[in-house]
Parts: structure tokens; sequence; C-alpha cells
């Protein structure tokens, strides 16, 4: 048990100081653990802290003699640990959670802080009791105590809940907050077009459902993909309903011209593939060397050809108006993705969302280039705020003549034609999808 905290204050430690994503430094750390259930526990206690940073430290803040962020990171990712498992799990005993992370405190370097965690914990514990977190606001509470709620109960960013407060209202608010904090289903589809996810998985006796917004897809109760037999788990893609949807919002055709720019890791190119009855040309793009690695083995894996050109698409593309249909899903914030991906709630800032923004128009403005005369251009997000998405978009129309959109439809479709689910209305991360068509002659 030391050992997967040791394992699991490390992960934190990369993540605090952006080295790499919790995905990354999970997939790292996990290599030195041959115990499933280590993995799992590593896996529960990494994604646990980064779901209730705000909470734990909010418990933690009290019996500290110096601001948390005056304490040395590794200490102070072993206390959050401990007051993970403190307050969110009960499999380990108090006692054995308190002696834990002190033997946790040493072997991550500093022996004399040993005495620093064990008093911290030993007091939450003697004063647990009177620990009080900003409750559930009233009818009549003050737009402050719904942000303290949220943004402290909830352990989310308090800007970002803010803004969510505004435009969607309290009670949609903390249902999206809920939703990032809990554990996410697993939705996988077959690695290969021609197996059926469903089948694979009830087939060897794995209790699952059909997707709702994605056929192809199977879902699975929480924590199940760690069960399955190693053979099945090779016949399998963990890919999310909504980032299914948006790769079939392309509409890609069989034997069209189509270009899907951005395009690591590599799962939506192989739904365009898919779409295409593996039919036509289709060429991928990414920037950097290991994304492209990366796309590369996803590619090879699903028996896609390998068109991958190395591109930064934050300059003019190196191809002429000969696409029928070009994809580009841009990095974004991923603000949309929070519970699958807790770390970046801490990681994104308001300040960050105009840079990133910036960056999103110039790279549709050089995907547009490449669309033939009537050609579709299909612009994707995995965020939940309208500077990267409606803004985006509505720039790019106002400033695009040669352009219209054309409505997509559909159940996850909103009032103006553009694909965006929601948690509070489809059980689904936020993605966001908008289609524009070039004019015919243009």
């Amino acid at each position: 048990m030391t050992n997967v905290r040791v394992l699991a204050a490390r992960v934190l430690l990369g993540v605090h100081h952006g080295r790499s994503t919790l995905a990354t430094e999970i997939d790292r750390a996990r290599r030195s653990l041959t115990d499933e259930r280590d993995r799992g526990l590593l896996l529960e206690l990494t994604a646990g802290v980064c779901r209730w940073r705000a909470e734990l430290d909010a418990c933690l803040e009290p019996f500290s003699q110096r601001p948390l962020d005056e304490i040395d990171p590794p200490l102070l990712a072993t206390l959050r640990v401990a007051m993970y498992q403190l307050r969110h799990l009960d499999r380990v005993p108090a006692h054995a959670v308190v002696h834990e992370s002190v033997e946790a405190a040493r072997t991550l370097g500093n022996p004399r802080a040993a005495g620093f965690v064990n008093g911290i914990l030993r007091a939450y514990l003697r004063a647990a009791d009177t620990v009080a977190l900003p409750p559930r606001p009233q009818a009549e509470s003050t737009r402050r105590q719904h942000l303290a709620y949220l943004s402290t109960t909830l352990s989310h960013p308090r800007w970002l809940v803010a803004r969510w407060l505004d435009r969607y209202g309290f009670d949609d608010t903390e249902r999206w907050c809920q939703f990032n904090n809990s554990a996410p289903e697993v939705t996988v589809r077959a690695r290969l077009a021609d197996l059926d996810a469903l089948t694979l998985v009830q087939d060897a006796g794995v209790a699952a459902t059909r997707g709702h917004y994605a056929a192809e897809v199977a879902r699975l109760a929480p924590g199940l993909l760690g069960s399955l037999a190693p053979d099945l788990r090779k016949d399998l893609v963990v890919q999310d309903e909504g980032s299914i949807a948006v790769a079939h919002a392309v509409g890609a055709r069989p034997g069209e011209r189509v270009l899907d720019v951005c395009s690591a890791p590599g799962g939506k190119t192989v739904i365009l593939w898919n779409d295409m009855a593996h039919q036509g040309c289709l060429i991928a793009t990414d920037a950097r060397a290991p994304r492209v690695q990366v796309l590369r083995q996803v590619l090879q894996d699903a028996a896609v050809p390998e068109r991958i050109a190395v591109v930064d698409a934050t300059n003019p593309l190196p191809f002429g108006d000969v696409f029928d249909r070009v994809f580009v899903d841009v990095p974004c914030s991923g603000l949309g993705t929070l519970r699958r991906d807790p770390d970046v709630k801490w990681a994104v800032t308001l300040e960050s969302l105009p840079g990133l923004a910036a960056t999103q128009r110039r790279i549709l403005a050089h995907a547009a280039a490449a669309v033939r005369p009537g050609g579709t251009l299909v612009y994707a997000t995995c965020s939940s705020e309208p500077e990267e998405n409606d803004d985006v978009v509505d720039e790019f129309l106002a400033s695009s003549p040669t352009f219209h959109e054309q409505a997509l439809t559909g159940e996850l479709a909103d009032d103006r034609g553009r694909l965006r689910t929601t948690p509070t209305r489809h059980g689904l991360d936020a993605f966001f999808a908008a289609r524009l068509v070039r004019h015919e002659g243009a």
C-alpha cells in the first residue's frame, strides 16, 4: 500500500509541475505495478485527489500551521492522498492511512517531515466532526454562497463555476459538477470495423449495453475495464460516445478525399475511415513527433492506411483546395472532459482561454483553405466554453463570405444546428461541432 501511495504522490507531483497530464503520468507509473488491484488503487487515488482537490485542501487548511501553497509539493501531495482516503474511501482503517502516509513522506525524501504529516492527519482525525464545508445553498442564498458550495464542496475552480452559474443556473451547474466528480462509465468500441463491441463483451460474459448516441459503442460499468481478459482488451478501444458522434458529424462518405487536421491520438480518424467504408483517400495530420507516433500506432492497430502528414496547422497547410471534407478537431482547453481528465480543471485558467481561441481561429482558417468548392468543413472541440466554440465559428463565418453553415440534426444538435453534448442533457462529456460548407464556385 505504501508503495502505491508513493507512486500516487509522484504522479500528482508530475501533474503539479506541469510536466505532463494525469493520464500520461498514470500510464508511466502503472508499468511498475504487476497487481491489477494496485493499478486500480493508483488510478483511484490520483484521479480522486484531482477531482476533490479543493475539498481536500479545505479540510487540511485548519490543521496546518503553514499555508498549503508553502508546503513542499511532495508533502502536500502525500497529505492530499491521505485526506482523499480518509474522506472518500473506507477500505483502510484511519490509523493505517496515517501510518502509511508517514512512511510515504519518509520515502519521498523528507524524513524530518514525517512528524509534520503525522501531526496534521491526527489533528484532523481528532476534530473531523467539526470540519464544516460550505453547505448546499437555500433559495434565499447569495451568489457568494452558491459559488462557495460549488467551488469548495463540489471542488471546481471558482472562475469556471461562476461562468456555468451565469449560463445554466444553479441546478444544472450543480449536476454538472456532480457528473464531473463521479467515476465515468467505460465506453468501448471494437478496434476493427468488422467486429461489434457489444457482442464481444457480452460473449465474454460481461454486462453491457449498446451506446445511445453511437451504435458501435458498448457501455460498461465504471471500473470494469481492468477486469476484462487481456485478449478481449486488445479488441477494444475506449472512446466516449460524444467523441464518436463528433466524428460522424463530418459525414465522410466512400470514395471521398478527406483531410483530418490535428488528428492525434487518432480515434476520430478511425471513425472517419469506417464511415468511408474503407474507400477513398484519408489524410491525417499532426505536428509533434510524439503525437504522430501515437497516431501512427492507432491507425496501424485499426488497419487504417497510414497517410500521415507532419504538419503544424497554425501555419498554412501544404495542400490545395482539393478535399471533399476537412475535419479540424482543434487543440482546446479540454474543459468538457473533466470527468475523465480531472487534472484539467486545475491546469486551465480563465486567462488562457483567449490565447487558445486565437490559435483555434488560426487553425480553422488554414483548414478552410483545403476545402474544395462545395466541400464541407467541420470544426470541433471538447470544450464547454463559448470562446472556443460558438465564438470561433461565428467569427469565421463573419470573415469568410465563401462559407455558410449547414445545420446538424439529431438528438445532439442544439437550436442553432450545432452538435453540443452536455452532462445535464445527455449524460456525456461536453463536445462541440459545427458544419460549414464552401459555396459552389467560390
